[in-house]
């Protein structure tokens, strides 16, 4: 017997079974120094110790379903050595499994290609013949259904399935997935080994990876490149915001920041410059590789052992749409909560509170919530969910006297309870937090486990007591660190339930809010895909200075682009006192939101900085209040749409090239282009696309490309593009003062001859359009569909 099959022989015969019964199961991306460590599974497919299976040609198919057989030809990596230089290399490779004749060489699995729209596709790809538990899917708003509109042919060699808005060819040998558009062209396609012949760099193929550590595999669903293209989303990214050239780990992880490649809100979809986008569903980690490791590859590698991949076709708003249409869209948040959010870390008592309140109220500083963050229990920072009855005599009467105000209350709170916290014994007696395999808990915190029936009854329990005496909103913080090694009352690891971990989280608390208040809201730092079904999340613990408030930015349009319709951030940043001068430049950034708050290091109310800054603060918060009708009406439709309010520029222009270069203004719904200042300047270089513009705050008029602009009053660059018609009220106090029936329409329609203004009232939710039609030198009602409900002043 030759010496490998021996040592096959009596490791397969003696060892492998004792691992197995042992209950080992060491997934080799677990292998971290450090506690909620990013999990970067890339690192499996250049492991000499594991086995590859590079996709490589159909072995049957049925077009009427869609489905067939794909066969895996086997490889390995190994170290390529020439003239003193190494590399990581594939090749072909045999079987080493014994007896060998009860293994397959080359597996042949299942494999599908199915439509689910006229935009969208779906192709699944399984690693093993091990059938997966059929559950309803927490990412999903439905079960997709089949798509009848695309329409099959047979071709020479394959298969081709045509739709509206594009078109699918699967080749059998070698197989090849191409995705092209409806004129034509191609937009990217599967990467086979054959195509990386072209070059020296040995590149990774659509494959997967089964590893010797314990024979679980994962999956890189790999596509080709082109030049230029430019990649979007992967959630809450604070990089630059073109992925192309980067490498993105989607696992939830608190960066203590917004500096950093870590994220708070990874999603697993994106969308690319070339018209299409990707969905990858599962909840395991993923890295995304576009184009770092090797310039024409999009490397999807997933943790799943099972690839369950969507593509949707179009420009960025019909991808956008496509994408929440599956996994869901925003319930619109109150009208209260698009109002100024006061808040530091932290009030400490009801004093706190009510000063605050009265300040605001005194000093004429519209606002509609003060936040208490950490400061509310008897000791800072231990959650018990009760008010501290040393410093808050009467939080029901507190709460009253705030609500007649005008105020809301908002509450923080997180899931993580330390030893000290008294509700620590209940919660481990209870069996209430994740456990570790031998039933004890992972971390010496309890983390709450909301895939336990009875964790969710009890949490609502606690919170229900807050919202019933009064409470308007809950700050969901935290929720990043889900134990890896945790085993969930799902019956699932960490591997595939930390990412789930914020959506169940955000859930939970979201539609307990809306079960007992009526109005969906919740205040969350985490995210998984699905989670823009539970609005509000805020940008996380940004730093105090320019890059900072760079970065932040950057990291709202990213996750705008990931299917988030609402998105705010702590203005001036969180880790320590804001400068004057960095309030001024972030403060129209955070009004220009679709929610504004103050929050972060004493002190953020608006006296502190002295007369000059109130005043500027106030005019500010007033423009927020100003605008409302506009806001308000822009939020629902992009709330139906799936849009971002804070949106990147190519969603509004895709056909203007230089849209897609600019990640350092946005456009603040579908009128008004907004360029922070991001350091002290008196004018900045902006960026416009075609067309018209005029300066809200100056009245200046530019023309599309590129301008000096010198900021107005405001520190920031506002603009409102020709034909657009912006509805405003008088200023109110609080958003329940506004005054609905009296409303300006202030015209920017330039030459135009007709104009269309969307307003959405409150009352109703419905958003309804006003015709205006030139008569003479002036723009006057054509259609009116509130019947002279609403007393128009026009301007």
């Amino acid at each position: 017997m030759h010496p490998i099959q021996l040592f096959q022989k009596f490791f397969y015969k003696l060892f492998l079974p004792a691992l197995c019964l042992s209950g080992i199961k060491v997934f080799a991306q677990q292998h971290s120094k450090l506690v909620n460590e990013p999990v970067d599974i890339s690192g499996d497919f250049r492991d000499f110790s594991n086995t590859l299976f590079f996709a490589d040609s159909l072995a049957s198919f049925n077009p009427e379903t869609g489905s067939g057989q794909l066969k895996w030809k086997r490889n390995e990596a190994f170290s390529a050595h020439n003239f003193n230089n190494s590399m990581i290399s594939y090749k072909r490779s045999f079987s080493n499994e014994f007896p060998a004749i009860e293994y397959a060489q080359d597996p042949v699995l299942p494999f599908s290609v199915e439509f689910t729209s006229a935009r969208t596709i779906r192709v699944r790809a399984n690693t093993s013949m091990q059938k997966t538990v059929s559950e309803n899917s927490l990412m999903l708003v439905k079960e997709p259904v089949q798509d009848k509109s695309w329409k099959y042919s047979k071709i020479n060699g394959g298969h081709l399935y045509t739709g509206a808005y594009g078109s699918v060819t699967i080749f059998e040998n070698p197989w090849k997935i191409e995705i092209r558009d409806k004129t034509g062209k191609l937009l990217t396609q599967t990467r086979s080994k054959a195509d990386g012949k072209s070059s020296y760099t040995p590149n990774l193929p659509f494959s997967f990876v089964r590893r010797a550590s314990d024979y679980s595999r994962s999956i890189a669903a790999v596509f080709s490149m082109s030049p230029d293209e430019k990649i979007f989303g992967c959630g809450e990214s604070f990089t630059k915001l073109d992925k192309n050239g980067q490498k993105i780990v989607l696992w939830t992880h608190d960066p203590n920041g917004v500096e950093t490649q870590t994220m708070y809100k990874p999603i697993p979809f994106y969308l690319s410059s070339r018209g299409y986008g990707m969905f990858m569903h599962t909840s395991s980690p993923i890295t995304c590789d576009f184009g770092a490791t090797y310039g024409e590859s999009n490397a999807m590698q997933i943790g799943d052992e099972n690839l369950d991949l969507f593509v949707f076709l179009g420009e960025p708003k019909d991808i956008l749409g496509a994408y929440t249409d599956l996994t869901g869209k925003p319930e619109m948040p109150p009208l209260w909560s698009f109002g100024l959010w006061m808040s530091r870390i932290t009030y400490f008592s009801e004093q706190d509170g009510r000063n605050v309140a009265d300040k605001l109220r005194k000093n004429r500083i519209p606002s509609d919530v003060i936040h208490f963050d950490t400061g509310w229990f008897e000791t800072d920072w231990r959650c018990d969910y009760k008010f501290s009855p040393s410093r808050f005599r009467d939080p029901a009467g507190m709460i009253g006297d705030l609500k007649k105000q005008g105020f809301h209350t908002s509450l923080w709170q997180l899931p993580y309870f330390v030893p000290k916290n008294d509700l620590f014994p209940e919660i481990v007696e209870k069996g209430l937090a994740v456990k570790n395999a031998n039933g004890t808990l992972p971390y010496e915190d309890a983390v709450l486990d909301f895939s336990n029936p009875n964790t969710i009854k009890w949490y609502e329990d606690k919170i229900g007591g807050l919202l019933k005496l009064g409470v308007s909103a809950i700050k969901v913080d935290f929720g990043e660190a889900a134990p890896l090694s945790g085993v969930y009352a799902s019956g699932r690891t960490g591997f595939y339930e930390h990412n789930l971990y914020p959506l169940r989280y955000n859930k939970i608390v979201s539609e307990l809010t809306k079960k007992l208040t009526g109005d969906r809201i919740i205040w969350a730092r985490s995210t998984w895909a699905g989670s823009q079904r539970y609005p509000i999340h805020w940008g996380g613990d940004a730093e105090t200075t320019d890059k900072g408030m760079q970065a932040q930015l950057r990291g709202g349009l990213s996750l705008g682009l990931s299917g988030f319709t609402f998105w705010s951030h702590d203005i001036g940043g969180f880790t320590m006192k804001t400068p004057e001068d960095l309030y001024r430049r972030w403060l129209p950034m955070g009004v220009l939101a679709s929610h504004t708050r103050t929050h972060g290091q004493a002190p953020k109310e608006p006296w502190e900085y002295g007369e000059d800054f109130q005043i500027y603060f106030r005019k500010a918060v007033e423009l927020k209040y100003k605008l409302m009708p506009y806001i308000y009406a822009q939020s629902k439709i992009a709330s139906e749409k799936g849009l971002p309010m804070l949106r990147a520029l190519f969603v509004e222009f895709p056909n203007d090239p230089g849209s897609w270069l600019v990640d350092n203004q946005y456009m603040f719904g579908s009128d008004i282009l907004v360029a922070p200042f991001f350091e002290t300047a008196k004018s900045r270089s902006v960026y416009l696309p075609n067309g018209t513009w005029i300066d809200y705050q100056t009245k200046k008029v530019y023309e599309g490309g590129w301008h000096d602009i010198e900021s107005g009053e405001l520190e920031v660059i506002m603009l409102v593009r020709e034909g657009a018609v912006l509805a405003q009220v008088k200023v109110a106090q609080s958003t329940g003062e506004i005054d609905w029936k009296n409303m300006e329409l202030v015209s920017f329609a330039g030459k135009s001859d007709n104009a269309t203004v969307k307003i959405c009232l409150p009352a109703d939710n419905l958003v309804k359009e006003v015709l205006l039609v030139k008569k003479g030198n002036k723009l006057v009602i054509s259609k009116d569909p509130f019947e002279r409900k609403i007393n128009w002043i026009l301007k």
